[in-house]
Parts: C-alpha cells; structure tokens; sequence
C-alpha cells in the first residue's frame, strides 16, 4: 500500500509538522512516498525525509510553486496520486494542509478527515481517530471511499529520527497557466527565533502584565526556553503585542508540549486554542483565575515577582 505525503517547507526547510506526517505514514506502511513543491528547498532536507520513513521523494522543481498557490498545490498532488498509486494521502493540518486538502478531496473523490490524532484501525474498514469541539472531544470516523485522505494534527505522530537516506526524483506536474490565476500579493510573516505555530514551547502574556514595556520578562523567560512567545487577544487588540502573537480561537490555535500562561484569566475563547497542549502552567495572583481549571500545574502569585525567579532558576539549572 503506497501513502503519499505532502511536505511543507519554510526557508528552505522541512516544517517539524511534516515530517510527524511523514512519521504517521510510515508506521502504517512501508511504502512512503513524499511530495514537496517549489525550488527553494534544501536537497539534502529532502533526502534526509528517509530518516523518517520515506522511501522516495517527489520534487515539484517549479519556481511558480514556491508561494502557495492552493489550487495549483491541489493539482499537484492529486497528479502525483495518480502517478504513484496511492490511494492515502497523509499531510498536516496546517493553514495550508487544511485548504489543500480539500481541494485534493474533490478531485479525487476521496475521504477525508482533519484533526487525525491516532492511527487508523483497519480491523474492520478504515476508521481513524480524530479531535474534535476544539480538543475537548474525539469522534472515531469511517472512511468508505477508496482514496483517503488524513489531515494529521501536530504533536500526534512521534517523531524519530533513524538512519536512512530517501532518493529524490524530478515530479513534472505539467500545469496550465490558469493553475495560477489566483496571485498572491502580499505576506506577512511572524518573526520571532521560534515561530509559534512550529513552537514545542510557548510562554504567552495577558493584561496582567499591566503594559507592552513589561515584556522584556515574557521574552526572556521564553529565550531561556527555546521557546515561542504568544498574547492574548485583548493585550494585541491594544496592541500591545503584533496581531500574529494573539493565541485563541479568533488568534493561533497551537499544541506544544509545555504552554506557559502568565498574567491571562483564560476566557473560553483563549481557552479554545490552547487546550490540545500537552501541558499547562498559569502564573495569576487571582486564585480563582478561570484558568486554573485547565492548568496541570498553576503558580497562585504575582508575575512580576514569580517570573524573574522562574527565569533566574531554569538559567542557573543549566
């Protein structure tokens, strides 16, 4: 059974999202075939895939299809099904993944699930497990077409790296010009040392911080931690910090491994986008916080004096 999977890129560099996708298929099969687009990735980023379980990886080599265009990526990849055969495609559910993998659905006529967070079980059909309600709740899904498509959400495929090496081939797609009628005109990016959605680590800050000019300590809390630094929604809508750093349903929905939350009540709506977290601290002087309920650890005391402190012992630990 041959799976193909879509490889995102950033900077010339696999994102850690595709490689768990790439890790997902390859504990269902053994016949992983992985798909990247665009000529400004990294050769041996593409290779390297076979450390993770690919087999082979198909290069779109196509300058036009270094942006993004959905409905051209959509084309590409369904050729590419054909061309290999595969009957599953497995790809992140990402803000790129999600769209694409729609499109991929209608030209095939497959099934397709997002959110997937366990392997599928093939006891009897095909149905796999995925998250739902924003992460309070899971749904078991049947898929009764022969293709197949998995949208794989972060941190649910283990990631191990063994040794391995993938052979790359040239994948001509072929595509008209109206494969790109849609242009993309202007982006903008998150900056950071680490991007949020990618983080294993975030450390977000609320209006208890009182002000933009006492966030030096979020910031270098985070830098401590290698971690990402996020906001919640009213602290960027006074723009204290860029929009791109508001973390909730409206904002950022991420899934580290360790979510920090100093100075934030936790509204449902902020709430909505960080309950997939492995792990959650909250630092509120409020003791009756809302927060706290969702918290596996919580800090009851004043950020100010609790953050400096945090930062001080997790430096002199290393």
């Amino acid at each position: 059974m041959s799976i193909l999977v879509f490889v995102e890129n950033a900077d010339g560099q696999v994102k850690k999202t595709s490689l768990e996708a790439v890790a997902y298929a390859a504990a269902i099969s053994e016949d992983v075939i992985a798909l990247a687009m665009g000529n400004n990735i990294d050769q041996s980023e593409l290779e390297g895939l076979g450390k993770y379980g690919a087999t082979k990886v198909l290069h779109a080599d196509d300058e036009k299809l270094n942006q993004g265009i959905i409905q051209a990526y959509a084309t590409v990849i369904s050729k590419a099904m054909e061309s290999t055969g595969a009957d599953i495609l497995v790809l992140a559910n990402s803000s790129l993944g999600a769209p694409v993998s729609a499109r991929v659905a209608i030209k095939t006529d497959a099934s397709l699930v997002s959110n997937v967070v366990d392997l599928p079980d093939t006891s009897a059909g095909f149905k796999v497990k995925r998250s739902i309600y924003t992460g309070k709740a899971f749904a078991n899904v049947e898929l009764t077409k022969d293709k197949k498509i998995l949208a794989i959400k972060k941190n649910a495929a283990e990631v191990k790296e063994a040794d391995g090496s993938a052979a790359v081939e040239k994948f001509a797609a072929d595509l008209a010009d109206s494969e790109f009628d849609a242009k993309i005109t202007n982006t903008d990016k998150a900056t950071g040392e680490v991007l949020l959605p990618e983080a294993e680590i975030v450390v977000s800050g609320g209006r208890g911080l009182k002000g933009p000019e006492n966030w030096g300590m979020i910031e270098e809390l985070a830098k401590e931690l290698g971690a990402a630094t996020g906001c919640s929604k009213p602290v960027s809508d006074m723009e204290w910090r860029p929009h791109h750093e508001h973390v909730g349903q409206t904002g950022v929905k991420v899934s580290p491994q360790l979510y920090i939350a100093i100075g934030i009540s936790g509204a449902i709506q902020h709430l909505a986008g960080v309950n997939s977290s492995k792990n959650i601290v909250v630092i509120n002087k409020d003791p009756e916080a809302p927060f706290f309920k969702a918290a596996d650890y919580g800090i009851v005391g004043d950020a100010f004096e609790v953050v400096p402190k945090l930062t001080e012992a997790i430096r002199a630990a290393k």
